[in-house]
């Protein structure tokens, strides 16, 4: 028996586990009608989502102990304490609690906003930030007001595009997401990738984007380009140092897909000592998840609607660039982004999160902070141009080279700075690459491999790197550093 007629993955034991969220929240039968039509405004005026009321402290208390009258007043609350009033489907769903008793829980599926915004009998307004729905200042009020202007394309129909022209592959993945077990039609009309019009089936903007085998034809712009650049720059003319560059056209999800599969193959690898441990060990260039929730965070939030313009990926040897077309809304800005939460696109933004692209609670762009931190490299850095968002991650060469020299200096116990040039440019050789050899070295050097080898001995007789070789012939005889404990088992 289907628990929810409108969301197939739902149960009560999932009610009663999952996490409150952007997209859900529990209630007590107890609360007030009042403070129901807060959370009621606040879903509406986000991104939507789900109320489960009949639910307290991880138990399912049921409602009906309210009386018929009050649990008439929650079906009604969005209709009547809620201006305009606010579209969203209720059901009745019959439970057995703990005691064995029967008794019901109350759902309500509530439609994000698309044009309006929606206030209680107090004439305050609300929006739901992650887990919260907080109230708004007049400030915040006009913002809102301003931003959901922006909302009106994703609900756009995409002239032209029909049921032929979606993914079949695209709704299979999406209905595994779900667990629904009816038509794509049916799922697609129920989250708003298609409309019904004079008893005909329309694809939306969204439903393009999302689900359209090539939803340029429909949505020009909305293409993820990626530029690989040599050096840290970008030159133009007979200079220009353009090593690598792809286009990607495909539905959302499978862009995601594509996109972060091949730019993870254009990042680098930096050597690290542990200096717990004394053994290196190997650290990508940038956090896996700072860079590729920049990428979907771009392909979730951009506006669509600004044509001409397409997310652009751009990787220097110093840093990489994330630009998404259109500005921040009015809500969001570069200084509150870690903490507020606002979708353009809430359609695009709920599907991903049901695949598990999209975080919930804003923890994306906190997360992101985060990682950066805990690889000792910038934070983040968010900008708004005048027809864009870009996100800067640097990789830091600079200081990682600054922080060799204090992790060298640590281990050898010794003072780096009586060390020679050339000396240093050993022990970073040997520290970046586990082992040097006299000609890596003369190379390196641009100097001969006697003077690379007398480098050598010099460093062997401090005591601060060892010579390793099976005899005087050997032809694989290398140096490694004297703390390298990994060289030296391996040996």
């Amino acid at each position: 028996m289907v628990f929810s007629k409108h969301d197939s993955k739902l149960s009560l034991d999932v009610l009663l586990d999952m996490n409150e969220s952007q997209y859900f929240d529990r209630k007590s039968a107890s609360i007030k009608v009042q403070k129901l039509a807060e959370a009621i405004v606040g879903f509406a005026n986000a991104d939507g989502g789900l109320l489960a009321i009949g639910i307290e402290n991880g138990k399912a208390l049921g409602i009906l102990s309210q009386g018929n009258i009050k649990v008439n007043d929650f079906i009604q609350c969005g209709f009547e304490k809620c201006f305009p009033s606010v579209n969203y489907k209720f059901e009745r769903i019959n439970i057995v609690k703990e005691n064995g008793k029967e008794d019901e829980i109350l759902l309500l599926h509530i439609e994000p906003s698309v044009d309006k915004v929606h206030k209680t009998e107090a004439d305050n307004v609300f929006l739901r930030v992650g887990d919260e729905t907080k109230k708004l200042s007049f400030e915040q009020r006009i913002d809102i007001e301003y931003d959901k202007g922006n909302r009106l394309y994703e609900e756009l129909i995409a002239e032209s595009c029909t049921m032929e022209n979606l993914d079949v592959n695209v709704f299979h993945k999406y209905k595994e997401k779900l667990k629904f077990k009816g038509d794509f039609e049916e799922l697609l009309l129920a989250r708003g990738f298609l409309k019904l019009i004079d008893s005909e089936l329309k694809v939306t903007i969204a439903g393009a984007l999302m689900f359209a085998k090539y939803p340029t034809m429909f949505v020009p712009s909305a293409k993820l380009r990626f530029y690989k650049y040599d050096g840290i720059k970008a030159e133009v003319g007979t200079n220009i140092n353009i090593s690598k560059q792809k286009v990607f056209e495909a539905p959302i999800p499978t862009l995601i897909e594509e996109a972060k599969e091949f730019i993870d193959t254009q990042l680098r690898e930096f050597m690290t000592l542990d200096k717990n441990t004394g053994k290196f060990t190997t650290i990508p260039e940038y956090p896996p998840f700072a860079w590729q929730e920049g990428l979907i965070n771009a392909i979730t939030h951009r506006a669509y609607n600004v044509h001409g313009d397409d997310i652009k990926v751009f990787m220097f040897d110093d840093r990489l660039e994330i630009h998404s077309p259109g500005k921040l809304p009015n809500l969001v800005s570069v200084e509150n982004i870690k903490f507020t939460r606002y979708s353009r696109n809430p359609k695009i933004a709920r599907a991903l999160t049901d695949f598990e692209w999209v975080r919930e609670l804003n923890e994306g762009v906190k997360r992101i902070f985060q990682d950066m931190e805990q690889f000792f490299l910038d934070p983040p850095l968010y900008e708004e141009t005048p027809t864009s968002v870009v996100l800067t991650l640097k990789n830091n060469i600079v200081m990682r080279r600054r922080r060799r020299e204090e992790r060298i200096s640590s281990l050898i116990n010794r003072s780096w700075k009586y060390l020679t040039e050339d000396e240093k440019t050993a022990l970073e050789i040997a520290y970046e690459k586990d082992k040097l050899k006299t000609k890596q070295l003369a190379q390196a050097l641009e100097k001969s491999q006697s003077y690379a080898l007398k480098v050598l001995r010099s460093l062997e007789d401090k005591g601060l790197i060892r010579h390793v070789a099976s005899s005087n012939f050997d032809p694989n005889q290398h140096y490694v550093l004297n703390s390298d404990e990994e060289s030296r088992n391996e040996d």
